[in-house]
């Protein structure tokens, strides 16, 4: 029977390493030296195990005098560390080397072989063969974490009278059966970036860059080679590459990972990329274009520094010494790589809190619609309400909302009403403060409730009200909601905002100059703000909307000759501008008035004074007298004017047309 201490059991390749210690020997008793904090920790994540009865806790603190120990330390063989790099994820250099010094004094005084859990970090940047036997071989180090590895193995092996073995395990990942991790790191901070190509069509090839190689291996691999070495008689001073065999050059290892994302996975390399890579992360001013390229893609800074393994790593004393137990191997990639990435779709990719495609896919989202009672609105909350989502339906008029939540309700929707006039500023506070008190947090804002004014500017030169109105509604009542809902949403790390805006902000139609106006106010808002919430994890998605058949465009006659969308039209845009989160969603129509007025701006503004001679305004806009004449809204008729065949095309293209455009540059259809 040979008894352990382990230093470093709380992490994840720490524990792992615990229980193949047990498994190993079954008479083995395992002392882990934890902390007061960590011991409930311990015994929780280790209370369903079988061999729970074998482990005791040693609570103290290898930097206190006696390790903060008022207890006689156990005779033990082997003390096991797992040092702080591995249990954090980071190289604090200083503190790995206080945690080794006072390991190496905690063995000192057992009278035990320290088996040191270290990394093949210790090549840094080297190049060539890289042996068991080697450490200093001039190399340098591309981060504090390689830094730190090899200062710890300096330490140990400088230390006098001391009986040591060191694991230098490679780049290490989850679980070959199971594919459970515990933290991003290494490999998996590319996976973002790679679940984002999953979009692609599967047979395109993808251009990568021939950066290098690395040396993945899975961490119950690891466990179970340090359990085995550990617990295997031998002499003091060796040295165990836990390693793959054979190189596995970057691009290897993304067809591995991409097909079991479902994203492309021929590869074109591109060779020559890397030293200019380098040469950009010596240049401040491009170190921080390169970083925050990287970080637009999920990809950290420093994420390629280490996954990056340059030396060819020999492992001829790890083959010799398990060359007895052939269960204890490296699988290969390709056999697991599919656990490994469901794992992380599951359980630890960041985006998998605003998964809400599928039919059911927003069961307990909270969507806050304003405008809700009619149009648009409505038509999107029944739709989201479908989708399992809760609906906040928000509107002025009590009578009309209520009716809009008993018939999303007689659905078997989720649906909530709140009065409120968004112009108000107590009102809106109320608002906010009652639902977040009612649901505890809002995920999606759709600010739909509009205000339009179809008048000329000479129209307009003695109602400045027009203007005020209509700013107040579009512009400051969407802008007011944004602003209350904000702090909640970053405290919780996620919130999106769909703006109902117009595809007059792209024509600048005549005779609207008001409502364009307020909308391309709101347009510009959500831009800035996307960009300063974007670390927050805060988006901002703008619908330049066409024109839509509710009750606001019904007073306007000249609008008949026109293709109108119908209001559940409207609300598929909404749902897949929540689904997808884009920066906005255009219309063909709208494409093409951004860049005629960009191209040849005189044509574009002959074009508009056509259309304002076309389609006069009423004599009620005109302050010639009377009212606008009330028109409720109409269901679409089956015939159709030739401007409405010839632009029906151009306002909305099929399912199948939106999926290519939208993977051409500059098209948001």
């Amino acid at each position: 029977m040979k008894n352990h201490i382990v230093v470093g059991a709380s992490g994840f390749l720490g524990r792992r390493v615990l229980q193949a210690l047990l498994q190993s020997d079954s008479d083995a008793v395992v002392h882990v030296l934890v902390s007061p904090r960590e011991r409930a920790e311990l015994a929780s994540s280790t209370a369903k195990w079988p061999e729970a009865e074998r482990i005791l806790a040693l609570t103290g603190d290898l930097t206190a005098t006696d390790f903060g120990m008022d207890i006689d330390l156990p005779k033990v063989r082997n003390i096991v560390h797992i040092g702080p790099a591995h249990r954090a994820g980071r190289g604090n250099t200083h503190a790995h080397a206080a945690d080794t010094a006072a390991v190496i004094a905690l063995a000192q005084r057992c009278g035990a072989m320290l088996h040191h859990v270290s990394s093949v970090a210790v090549a840094g940047d080297h190049r060539g063969s890289f042996d068991e036997t080697d450490l200093d071989l001039g190399q340098s180090f591309p981060t504090r974490t390689h830094r730190a590895f090899f200062a710890a193995e300096q330490q140990i092996r400088t230390s006098p009278g001391l009986a040591w073995r060191i694991y230098r395990p490679g780049i290490v990942i989850g679980d070959s059966e199971t594919g459970e991790i515990d933290k991003i790191d290494g490999p998996y901070s590319f996976f973002t970036a790679l679940s984002r190509l999953a979009q692609l069509p599967s047979p395109m090839p993808i251009a990568l860059p021939n950066i290098g190689s690395t040396n993945i291996v899975p961490v119950d691999y690891v466990a179970r080679a340090v359990a085995a070495l550990v617990s295997a008689d031998g002499r003091s001073k060796q040295t165990f590459h836990l390693v793959n065999p054979k190189p596995q050059p970057l691009h290897e290892v993304y067809a591995a990972f991409a097909t079991a994302a479902g994203a492309p996975s021929a590869v074109v390399p591109v060779p020559g990329v890397r030293a200019p890579l380098a040469r950009m992360g010596a240049v401040p001013g491009l170190r921080a274009i390169r970083d925050f390229t990287m970080a637009r893609f999920g990809i950290p800074s420093a994420a390629i520094d280490r996954v990056l393994v340059d030396a060819r790593l020999g492992s001829t004393f790890t083959r010799s010494a398990l060359r007895f137990d052939r269960s204890i191997t490296v699988p290969e990639l390709s056999t697991y790589a599919g656990k490994i990435w469901r794992y992380w779709a599951d359980d630890l990719d960041p985006a998998r809190l605003r998964r809400v495609s599928g039919p059911d896919g927003f069961r307990g989202r909270v969507v806050l619609m304003t405008g809700a009672s009619s149009g648009i609105g409505l038509a999107s909350s029944h739709a989201l309400a479908r989708r399992g989502a809760t609906v906040l339906m928000v509107a002025r008029g009590a009578e009309d909302l209520d009716a809009a939540v008993a018939a999303i309700r007689a659905d078997g929707g989720d649906s909530h009403g709140y009065v409120c006039d968004i112009t108000d500023p107590e009102a809106v506070a109320m608002l906010v403060k009652t639902v977040l008190n009612d649901h505890g947090r809002v995920d999606y804002l759709v600010n739909n409730a509009g205000r339009s004014i179809r008048r000329s500017v000479i129209s307009s030169t003695e109602r400045m009200h027009d203007f005020e109105r209509t700013m107040a509604v579009n512009y400051f009542g969407a802008v007011r909601l944004v602003l209350a809902l904000l702090p909640s949403m970053r405290e919780r790390g996620f919130g999106h905002v769909v703006n109902i805006s117009s595809i007059g902000v792209q024509t600048k139609a005549p005779l609207f100059s008001a409502y364009v106006a307020s909308k391309s106010a709101l347009d510009a808002f959500a831009t800035i703000a996307a960009a300063e919430n974007l670390d927050a994890g805060i988006t901002f998605t703008s619908i330049r909307m066409p024109l839509v058949r509710t009750p606001m465009i019904a007073p306007t006659a000249a609008y008949s000759s026109l293709p109108v969308d119908s209001p559940e039209s409207a609300a598929e845009r909404v749902v897949r501008a929540l689904v997808d989160r884009p920066d906005r969603i255009d219309t063909p129509v709208g494409t093409v008035a951004d860049y005629v007025g960009l191209l040849a701006p005189d044509l574009k503004r002959f074009v508009l004074h056509q259309v304002y001679k076309a389609f006069p305004e009423s004599s009620a806009a005109k302050g010639g007298g009377g009212k606008a004449p009330e028109v409720q809204a109409q269901p679409r008729t089956e015939t159709k004017s030739m401007t409405q065949t010839l632009l029906a095309p151009l306002m909305a293209l099929p399912t199948p047309g939106v999926g290519f455009t939208r993977r051409v540059p500059g098209l948001y259809w």
